[in-house]
């Protein structure tokens, strides 16, 4: 006899904090809208209380999942609130085919932003219950991480150099002005940085040299709408890199605004690269991946094609 079916299972694992509460003002709508565009959906909400119960939650959720059954929607993980939980929920659902949902309420909204997944609410209700899945890439990251682990998925860039830094002091402020706060703390960081040797293996290519910064990405933003790898195609197989050689401090203050334009790597001192595997080691340096502290350097980065299914606009 075969096993019924009584709908899907959407879990939706929240952070009520993201946006400084906006999450949680926005979760009412979000549920309703689930609940009404997807009326045959068995819904369980989460709101965590913590980033541990965060990670286990949509860890649970993912291992819970049943097998797809032909002609019904599959079990699915839904995460709501910054690129964190993003990070956490693309970590839960990479290398299976459990669906993940995104729906953005924090200060960032990158990887949303670099896989074309409405950051606005009804979009992303929309995109959801529409049910159409992009199959993409991940970065896998190795190395001796900042949690202990050895090996970590990425969605969106792994930044090293000034990059990094401001995207640290950012995490560590006691107060939090959005967008502003990142170009706050790039001025701030500014006024000290020096370029920074970089020990980088590319494709296998040993590469020594001094940079600003070196951007690594599978997606390309970062910083709250700062394009890092402008052109990324999460369909490619494909690492992008931006490395922005030496400059003055002058030029660097000239060419962050056009980061959020991409008009930045018109310069002659910025270069695009694309690889499979990059390796980055220097003196110092430390890795912050869609927006959360990875570890220190050496880290082995590698493009894996076909890792997650999350729901995105059909084009």
């Amino acid at each position: 006899m075969p096993l019924r079916y009584d709908g899907p299972t959407l879990t939706l694992v929240v952070n009520p904090e993201a946006g400084r509460g906006r999450a949680r003002r926005l979760l009412p709508q979000l549920t309703a809208g689930l609940v009404a565009g997807l009326p045959g959906a068995n819904l369980h909400v989460h709101q965590t209380t913590s980033f541990s119960d965060a990670r286990l939650r949509c860890i649970q959720a993912v291992d819970q999942a049943r097998p797809a059954v032909e002609g019904h929607r599959r079990d699915a993980l839904v995460v709501m609130g910054g690129d964190g939980m993003m990070h956490l929920g693309l970590n839960a659902a990479a290398g299976t085919d459990v669906p993940l949902g995104l729906v953005a309420a924090g200060r960032g909204n990158d990887f949303c932003r670099g896989i074309g997944v409405p950051n606005d609410l009804a979009g992303a209700i929309r995109t959801i219950v529409a049910g159409h899945t992009l199959r993409m890439d991940l970065m896998e990251a190795r190395g001796r991480l900042a949690d202990g682990a050895e090996r970590r998925w990425v969605g969106s860039i792994v930044s090293t150099g000034f990059d990094a830094r401001v995207n640290y002091r950012t995490n560590h402020l006691r107060w939090n002005l959005g967008q502003l706060s990142y170009t706050w703390a790039a001025l701030a960081e500014l006024s000290r940085f020096e370029p920074v040797p970089y020990r980088l293996v590319i494709d296998g290519e040993v590469r020594d040299q001094t940079a600003m910064f070196v951007a690594v990405g599978n997606a390309g933003w970062f910083g709250g709408g700062m394009q890092g790898c402008v052109g990324a195609d999460v369909t490619d197989g494909l690492l992008d890199l931006t490395v922005v050689n030496p400059v003055s401090r002058v030029t660097l203050l000239r060419l962050l605004p056009r980061m959020f334009d991409g008009g930045y790597i018109r310069d002659p001192a910025v270069e695009q690269l694309r690889a499979r595997e990059v390796v980055v080691d220097g003196d110092g340096l430390f890795g912050m991946a869609d927006g959360e502290e990875l570890g220190p350097v050496p880290l082995r980065l590698r493009a894996v094609p076909d890792s997650l299914s999350v729901f995105a606009p059909s084009h």
